[in-house]
Parts: structure tokens; sequence; C-alpha cells
């Protein structure tokens, strides 16, 4: 792998910030919703700077418990809420496997991609906690079964979305006919726990296939597009980042926590919030300092990732220094490159758009 690359680069926009006390230096109160002009600030600060793709966290419950508690909306309905207001970042939302029917699930997202003319992704969600799956009245399970039941989501959702071929839409207005029924096919599928027989009731999404972000940990990488790696140790992020490539993921992209020098200085404001609120180690690299320093950690990630996944402390203070010192210097360094506008997800990642394993395959001439 050579020394010097382009890297892609994601943003997490959830509630206010990484940090359980981001909310403390945003004026809101303790519990309150985000609201849809915070929503709308946020994702076109992040179009307006260039990043590749915006992603919204979610759980089944609250991450957090008293003054801390997050009010939001479900994270689908943030990402289609954003699809109009934008023309070329990436939207993924967490949906969750545990918690969501597969078939809405599957619809849910198609119905992104039409939304966004190809801009949707997904981060797979496999809550399973017994306050979790309370939520469906569901017991937890077990790691086996999880990982089987998450694999099995992504495989149907996968099959769902070539359930309509390219061209079985056709608007025959003399017959009258909209669709060729012979181009809209059964699924059929059978997994561990649930089966579906499909098809979907959406046409088939403009992407073909809903670009897949797996969390690493997740242990899914065969059935992913991204592998999103957090890894503290950089030795052990290019280890698990090869490691996703190699299990057939087309892409592994580094979680990278920020809290960068703005108001004073980023670890004094870190532990400011901590003080408030301790921030738990979630396994990620943290970064705290000069918007400089991020720079250089991107360039040193550059040569053993694809991407970087950055999740700002505080959205209101660091988004503004990532677009305004952080980007700006990638760019002039060759490591970035914004998206072009109006460019579906996949092409902006380098990925193909997926055949229809339905449909039959073109003739070809000697």
């Amino acid at each position: 792998m050579s020394d010097h690359r382009t890297l892609l680069l994601a943003v997490d926009l959830d509630g206010d910030g990484a940090h359980p006390a981001a909310w403390r230096r945003t004026g809101r109160r303790p519990g309150d919703v985000l609201t849809a002009a915070a929503l709308r600030e946020a994702v076109g600060a992040a179009e307006a700077a260039g990043f590749t793709l915006a992603t919204f966290a979610d759980a089944p419950v609250p991450p957090s418990r008293g003054l801390d508690a997050a009010g939001r909306l479900e994270a689908g309905t943030r990402a289609a809420f954003s699809a109009p207001l934008t023309d070329r970042i990436g939207l993924a939302p967490t949906l969750h496997v545990t918690t969501t029917e597969p078939f809405h699930l599957a619809t849910q997202l198609a119905s992104l991609d039409h939304a966004s003319r190809g801009r949707a992704g997904w981060v797979v969600g496999a809550a399973n906690g017994t306050d979790d799956l309370a939520t469906i009245g569901a017991d937890a399970l077990t790691g086996d079964a999880a990982r089987r039941e998450t694999a099995d989501v992504v495989d149907v959702a996968r099959l769902l979305w070539d359930s309509w071929q390219d061209d079985a839409v056709i608007r025959d207005v003399a017959t009258g006919r909209y669709l060729d029924p012979d181009r809209v096919h059964h699924v059929n599928f059978t997994g561990a726990a649930f089966s579906v027989t499909g098809p979907l009731i959406t046409p088939r999404p403009p992407q073909g296939q809903i670009v897949v972000l797996a969390p690493a940990e997740l242990e899914i990488d065969a059935h992913a597009d991204i592998v999103l790696v957090g890894e503290a140790d950089t030795d052990a992020l290019t280890r698990r980042a090869g490691r996703a490539r190699s299990s057939g993921a087309a892409l592994a992209f580094a979680e990278v926590e920020v809290v960068l020098d703005a108001d004073e200085p980023g670890a004094r404001r870190l532990a400011a919030l901590d003080a408030a609120t301790p921030w738990p180690d979630s396994g990620r690299l943290r970064y705290a300092g000069p918007a400089r320093g991020l720079v250089e950690l991107l360039r040193s990630l550059a040569p053993n990732v694809d991407g970087v996944r950055l999740h700002p402390a505080v959205l209101a203070t660091d988004l503004p220094v990532l677009a305004g010192q952080v980007l700006p210097e990638l760019v002039a360094a060759g490591l970035y490159r914004a998206p072009e506008p109006g460019s579906t997800l996949r092409s902006t990642l380098g990925l193909p758009r997926s055949a229809n394993r339905f449909a039959a395959p073109a003739n070809t001439t000697a």
C-alpha cells in the first residue's frame, strides 16, 4: 500500500455531538429534542465543508440517562429530512437489525435512496441489551445468534433491493401497465430466525444497492461495503482494517473522536466536558488538540485505511474547525477530494453500481 493516498471522510452528526455533555455547550436545556433548524444547520455545514458522508447515530433506548438523556428523532427520519436539503453528501442512518423488521428496514433505506437520488447508506446497528430488546418484547440474543441474525438481515435487504429489476417500471400509458411483473421477483429468503418472501414494495434504489457500513465488532465484514474500525492503537487499527478488506469488504474506515482547539485548547475543553459527565472510553482513537495535529494524524492513517469517520465532541464548536482548518489542509495536500453535486454515494466512494442478481446477464460478442 502506498504512503500517499486520498482519504474519504465521514462525520457523525448525532445530537449536539459525540460527548455526552455536549448539550451543555449549546444553550439547550436537558432533554430538549434537537430542532429541525439545528439539524438543517449541521447537515448544511457538513455538506458545505465537503464531507463524503454524514451518519446519524441511534439506539432503541436513550444512550444516557438523567440530565444527559438525548432527545432525538429516529435516525432514518433525520436522514430523510436531510435528503432534499442536500445534493452531494451521503446520508447514512443507524438502523438496528434486532428491533426492526427486515422488510421494513430494507424499504425505509430504499425510500431514502430514492429521496436522496442515490446517496443513501446504512450503518448497521445490532443493539442487543436487555433494555433494547425489551422495546419489542424480545430476549437478548447470544453472540453467535446475534451475528447470524445481523448477517441474515443484511443479506435479505440486499436481495430485496434487487427484487425489482432496473427496467421493471415501464409506465405504458397506452396499455395502462405500470410495471412488468416478470421483472419483479420474490426473494424467498429463510434465515435462522425469520423468513421473507418479498418482493419489495418500492422500485430498485437508484444506486442498485445501498452502501452498507458495519462496525468491526459485529464481525460481518464480508457482508459490508465499509467496515468501521474502532481501535485506539494504530497498529491494531491497521491490522483490523487489513482483515476487513481481506474478508471481502471494499473499504475500511477508522473511527476517530475529536476535540479541537477553538475558543480554548481542545485538551482543556475535554477536561471541562468530562468534569460535567465523563466521556466513556469507546475503544476508538481520540484526538484533542489543534487542527494541524489532526491533519497530521489523518495523514499518518491514509496509507492504512480508505477513510475516516470523525466524531466531533461538540458539533457547534468542532464542526466549524473541521470545515475551516482541517478539510482545506487535506485538500491542499492532495489527501482529500469533496464529492461532486449530483453524484451518488457509491460513485463518490469509488464503488460500482451493483448488477441485479435477478437480471439476465448482458449478451456479449466474441
